[in-house]
């Protein structure tokens, strides 16, 4: 808004005001005000908000189906969740404020795809909630299949409609298929891409048709969608673990957004693409501001309405920017989390019985082996923060 604002007006202003205000055309200051302000924001409203649902009687009561890790976190009922409202309001305020929320179909994208989730999330949670209120038998949250159709729902709509914004760009890269280490343009001299009318696509470069980018799309939406929601599981994991992911991805959208860099590093320019930076600033905020009372012990879980939407926004930002394979790297921690869920369902029922780990999610089978929860969670971000190294570095090599 404020963007919109200081360049609709320009022409009404005088250069002295012009000349202050003026620094809210320039994205890089926008995107690091809107981590600022969306991790304030959450700051400044969290205590009056877990009140609010202490209240309410919004508290969560794990059930881990394992007496010791029952055991491990037995002082953790009765924490609020729903929490993740705060997370997705404070992104929603920052984007509006500092994004181009009129012109930007990406920016417009982004907000559909994390309140829609978070609407799914939402529901889910307040089912699971509320069912001691309701008569005996009542169901608790949403069916597996009910949570999938509805993610599935929503990731077609915005796989669909990013098609379109992104096939309309003026470099076909923007809907291709970004392998690892693949060059996407034939390399340049640097002297020459600043003056290059047009550039020379890698002849094995792959253009996405839209049944393609649909497919890739819609499984990365889901996928990550539902492993930051497995890997909510500990206080500060989730939070932590995506906001440093959010901060990678927002240096990926910083050069996916400029055809300069894009060109010199080889991979997808994606124009139209800048506003995402802001849009992961606010993300990055907000997680953060959410860490300062989620950390160990939490004060206030994200529970499903936070988890749902920020892994839906992520890969949405992924899929933008073309970089579906780094973020397998990026959100590592996530998918290695549901990656241990999947396979030891499928080897408990193919075994008749016999289990892979102590439990999982990964987490909780590190907890049980001597780990405390401080130690994984700390490590997991670790972790992640040099899986975001890696990714970045990976992009110089092609």
């Amino acid at each position: 808004m404020l963007y919109y604002l200081t360049t609709a007006f320009e022409g009404w202003l005088g250069d002295s005001v012009y000349w202050v205000i003026q620094i809210f055309t320039q994205v890089h200051f926008r995107a690091f005000a809107a981590l600022i302000f969306s991790f304030l924001m959450v700051m400044a409203f969290a205590p009056r908000t877990i009140a609010r649902l202490r209240a309410l009687k919004v508290g969560d009561h794990p059930e881990f189906y394992n007496a010791d890790l029952n055991t491990l976190n037995q002082g953790k009922k009765d924490t609020p969740t729903m929490g993740g409202i705060m997370i997705c309001a404070a992104i929603i305020a920052s984007v509006v404020l500092f994004a181009d929320i009129v012109s930007s179909r990406y920016v417009h994208l982004s907000l559909l795809i994390l309140l829609w989730l978070a609407g799914v999330g939402l529901f889910d949670d307040w089912l699971k909630l509320t069912a001691s209120r309701r008569a005996a038998g009542t169901r608790e949250g949403l069916f597996a299949w009910e949570k999938l159709l509805f993610q599935f729902g929503g990731a077609v709509l915005v796989a669909f409609s990013l098609y379109g914004v992104s096939s309309a760009a003026s470099d076909p890269s923007a809907i291709s298929l970004n392998w690892p280490f693949q060059r996407t343009y034939e390399p340049q001299k640097f002297e020459e891409i600043k003056t290059a009318a047009n550039v020379v696509l890698n002849p094995n470069l792959l253009i996405l048709p839209l049944w393609g980018f649909l497919i890739l799309g819609t499984l990365f939406m889901m996928l990550t969608t539902n492993a930051v929601n497995i890997a909510d599981g500990m206080d500060g994991l989730a939070a932590g673990t995506m906001a440093i992911a959010s901060i990678v991805i927002m240096v990926l959208c910083f050069i996916a957004s400029s055809r300069d860099l894009s060109l010199l590093l080889l991979v997808p320019y994606v124009p139209g693409s800048t506003e995402l930076i802001v849009v992961s600033g606010a993300m990055a905020g907000s997680c953060l501001g959410f860490l300062w009372f989620n950390c160990n012990p939490a004060r206030v879980f994200m529970g499903d309405t936070g988890s749902l939407a920020l892994g839906g926004l992520l890969a949405f930002i992924a899929v933008a920017i073309r970089q579906e394979a780094l973020l397998l790297l990026i959100a590592g921690i996530f998918y290695a989390e549901a990656g241990s869920s999947v396979l030891q369902m499928g080897y408990f029922k193919w075994s008749k019985g016999k289990r892979i780990f102590r439990c999982a999610p990964v987490h909780h089978h590190l907890h049980l082996g001597g780990w405390s929860e401080s130690q994984v969670v700390v490590r997991f971000w670790i972790i992640t923060a040099i899986l975001g190294a890696i990714a970045l570095a990976s992009i110089k090599v092609r």
